[in-house]
């Protein structure tokens, strides 16, 4: 793993500070480039991803800082200020909240953004998750022995801290702790394929799609999707019924996304006029 890219004098380039700004621009380019064809302000569009990023990350970290509250407590400056701990889904709903009134106050309604910003944003995140396999920050899966399980001892969050809390694991190591040379299931490779896909198929349908908010829903579904079942590979935290955290928030975008491409189209259904005989 390559958590420091290079170096520029006293400037350090992180991968995954990097790969976290290619994310945005590849997600800001389809935005922009949906917004021209919708004939829409493209300058909105460039606001939007503005927000979004700063939205995200504030998001993301608070989210992190509540999951992990007993070490915030402990560490508040260090915690808070680390560029490292950054929880999606925390992200992503703060930046849907501040979109939906910055769409408000110029008056597009969020689900015509919702389905622009769509494809990006699924582009967005998987390139965002290159980042991770960069840093080697514990979203990586479990142990592996196929071919390309990938090495992550020089990674930011190693195996042997990684899987401690997993005692399934950590029972077929020596002395109950997992070499940082184990290979492991590159997740986040496997998420950007997949999310590659999913922005490939919002693409390719999203003149297809109508009325607005079915886009946006469809995206919803896909990404709780493949949330989901990734999580089924990686060392986080269960709780009920052998889920994560992250599944049952999943989940819920599932349900969102159903129950939201149903009434829209039930509303659609309602609105068309009943032709006379």
């Amino acid at each position: 793993m390559c958590p420091r890219l290079f170096q520029i004098g006293p400037f350090t380039v992180y991968g995954y500070g990097l790969m976290l700004a290619l994310g945005f621009i590849a997600g800001s380019y389809l935005l922009v480039s949906e917004f021209k064809r919708r004939k829409l302000d493209p300058n909105i569009a460039n606001n939007i991803t503005l927000i979004a990023l700063g939205a995200g990350v504030a998001g993301s970290k608070i989210l992190f800082l509540i999951e992990n509250w007993s070490s915030f407590i402990s560490d508040p400056i260090g915690m808070a200020f680390n560029p490292g701990g950054l929880t999606f889904y925390g992200g992503f709903l703060l930046a849907a909240l501040s979109i939906y009134v910055y769409g408000r106050k110029k008056g597009i309604s969020f689900f015509t953004i919702g389905d622009a910003i769509a494809p990006g944003m699924m582009l967005g995140y998987g390139v965002a998750r290159i980042g991770c396999h960069l840093a080697g920050d514990g979203d990586y899966g479990f142990p592996t022995t196929l071919p390309w399980g990938t090495d992550y001892s020089n990674g930011t969050f190693p195996p042997s801290v990684a899987f401690k809390d997993f005692p399934e694991i950590t029972s077929q190591f020596a002395h109950g702790i997992v070499p940082n040379n184990t290979p492991c299931h590159p997740t986040p490779v496997y998420e950007f394929i997949v999310c590659a896909l999913m922005c490939w198929f919002l693409w390719r349908i999203r003149k297809k799609i109508a009325p607005a908010g079915k886009l946006f829903m469809i995206y919803l579904v896909l990404a709780g999707i493949e949330r989901f079942f990734i999580e089924f590979l990686r060392p986080n935290p269960r709780f009920y019924f052998g889920l994560s955290e992250a599944q049952f928030i999943a989940l819920v975008l599932i349900a969102v996304g159903l129950i939201g491409w149903w009434k829209i189209k039930s509303a659609a259904t309602s609105t068309v006029p009943i032709p006379k005989n």
